[in-house]
């Protein structure tokens, strides 16, 4: 299995993060994706990818809740670092007006300045967006025949939506709230293009039932392939084969 998006180079993890790498091997996640979420971040997600090279898989993006009146000066570091070396894709980037609706005309303008990043460098986005998925696929539709791709990180949408979605060519991450009771998504699931779905934890935020309340990390993977399995009726081993491949498929390409 992989973890396609996990922020364990936070610091919620400073003190155990050996430890939750292990687990995460021992409960069969062999790679685990690391979004940026601005310049703040980067060194301690740097390191984790240096420490755990083949495992750990760093991005290098612009978060919508970290843009602020200096968002300029943040996607010139995102640039430089892509024109310095290889990143897997252009993440975490987005929209999110959940908080604050102050910068939305400027989350707009970075969405379309790391979107076009993303095509020069041919790789792909990973989406967070809050209170605002109409918007965004409006966003991806704006680049439809260019040749854009990525996944809506922490899909919670509906199956219209999700449809809308992977008609564009982009994936759907499934992540903590596919296990919550009252999440809705057993409704949503089996009605989704299966060859668009990936898996994450988002660690370590949106931890999976029965864990909830606590830090959330990657080895919660297993449990949340448990719950998809369960929603399209298929054994695990499959949706573990099947998550997999279009995981690598997005983000690994070359190797498959």
């Amino acid at each position: 299995m992989i973890d396609s998006h996990a922020h364990i180079y936070l610091e919620h993890f400073t003190d155990d993060v050996d430890s939750v790498v292990e687990r995460a091997l021992e409960n069969g996640i062999e790679k685990i994706l690391l979004p940026n979420i601005d310049s703040t971040t980067i060194e301690d997600m740097l390191q984790l990818e240096a420490k755990y090279p083949g495992v750990c898989f760093p991005m290098m993006g612009l978060h919508p809740c970290s843009v602020k009146e200096d968002f300029e000066k943040e996607l010139e570091i995102v640039e430089g670092w892509f024109e310095k070396r290889a990143f897997i894709a252009v993440g975490e980037m987005g929209t999110d007006i959940y908080w604050d609706k102050t910068f939305w005309l400027q989350q707009k303008e970075a969405f379309q300045f790391q979107c076009e990043l993303a095509l020069k460098y041919d790789v792909p986005i990973v989406i967070h967006c809050r209170e605002t998925i109409d918007e965004t696929i409006g966003l991806v539709s704006d680049f439809k025949g260019r040749g854009l791709k990525g996944v809506f990180h922490c899909f919670t949408g509906s199956a219209d939506q999700g449809k809308k979605i992977t008609e564009l060519g982009f994936y759907l991450g499934l992540g903590g709230v596919s296990t919550f009771k009252n999440g809705g998504m057993d409704k949503v699931i089996p009605y989704l293009d299966k060859s668009k779905i990936i898996l994450e934890t988002d660690s370590p935020y949106l931890t999976p039932a029965p864990h909830r309340g606590k830090r959330n990390e990657p080895a919660f993977v297993s449990i949340i392939c448990d719950k998809v399995a369960e929603y399209l009726g298929s054994a695990k081993e499959d949706i573990i084969q099947l998550t997999t491949a279009n995981t690598n498929e997005l983000f690994f390409p070359i190797q498959n």
